[in-house]
């Protein structure tokens, strides 16, 4: 690489100077990211701390809400703080820690949601081999597999982009993502497109397209069944639905975002909103509100604490 990491520095240019509107901005930014450290925590500690939480389900739902903190915390922190800087610039290095961390993030967040839609449709279409076909063991292979196989792809991805010559240093944008930044090169690399192309069948379509046959599935036994189960069956997967459809329309959204460089700031802000913001508060939010074991174990746990 030609450039060093601790010497380069790339531009966000999309926050403009401080201002009071970067200060609302700003004390928004502050409030959710508060909001939602404190939801996904609170998830993760009352299913740690409850055992009868203890379900694959939940363990699923528990690695769900880490991803959320993670990928929070890799941009909201950094947001506020150029929402209050004169010059928005970061490393060139940090900002391939930044790209890499929101794509662990997504990614890993969308395998999350593949495991449960096949934990669900075990569940649901073969309740008698689910302990059986779900056991201790295959959960912790699938957790593995969830993050080992995107940390290693996307290792490699950003390692191909910082490779890249860099020509232009400035990114009309909240934060850091991998086409922005290769967008900075002197050269178009057909081994890098057809890598991140690569990453987009593996890591994104593949396991939309498990969940879709998952629930084709579900859907198939449901209709079958009778209405109690099929009342059940409903209420057991419509968190999982309203949050992977969500999350879906957040990465849709965000791929054709990031076609199109020259949009307003302002789309800027829905982007990073409808892709950073929101899937990290809904979700916890959505479980713990349409679960009722999670709700239970909730009003247990403050009630223990209020009385104690």
């Amino acid at each position: 690489m030609n450039q060093s990491f601790i010497h380069t520095a790339v531009l966000l240019t999309v926050y403009g100077p401080p201002g009071p509107a970067n200060y609302v901005l700003f004390t928004m930014a502050f409030v959710y990211y508060v909001f939602t450290v404190s939801a996904n925590l609170i998830l993760i500690l009352v299913i740690y701390m409850d055992s009868s939480l203890h379900k694959p389900m939940y363990i699923f739902l528990l690695n769900l809400a880490l991803n959320g903190l993670i990928g929070c915390s890799a941009v909201c922190p950094k947001i506020m703080e150029n929402l209050l800087r004169d010059t928005q610039a970061v490393s060139y290095g940090g900002c391939l820690l930044q790209v890499l961390f929101i794509n662990l993030y997504a990614t890993c967040a969308y395998a999350v949601l593949a495991v449960m839609g096949y934990d669900r449709y075990v569940s649901i279409c073969k309740p008698l081999q689910y302990h059986t076909i779900i056991t201790p063991s295959k959960v912790k292979l699938l957790l593995a597999v969830v993050y080992f196989i995107p940390a290693s792809l996307l290792s490699c991805q950003v390692y191909l982009t910082s490779r890249l010559p860099l020509c232009k240093f400035r990114i009309n944008k909240l934060f850091c993502d991998n086409l922005a930044v290769v967008k900075l090169s002197c050269v178009q690399s057909g081994l890098v497109n057809l890598y991140g192309l690569f990453i987009t069948v593996s890591l994104v379509m593949l396991p939309f397209l498990l969940v879709v046959l998952s629930y084709i599935k579900i859907l198939s036994v449901s209709l079958r069944a009778s209405k109690e189960s099929q009342r059940k069956a409903l209420s057991t997967c419509a968190p999982h639905l309203i949050v992977f459809i969500n999350f879906s329309m957040s990465i849709l959204f965000s791929v054709l975002y990031n076609r199109n460089s020259t949009v307003s700031k302002y789309v800027n802000y829905l982007n990073s909103a409808q892709f950073i913001f929101f899937p990290p508060l809904l979700h916890p939010l959505v479980y713990g509100i349409r679960t009722k074991e999670i709700r239970r174990s909730i009003t247990k746990m403050f009630e223990r604490r209020i009385l104690a």
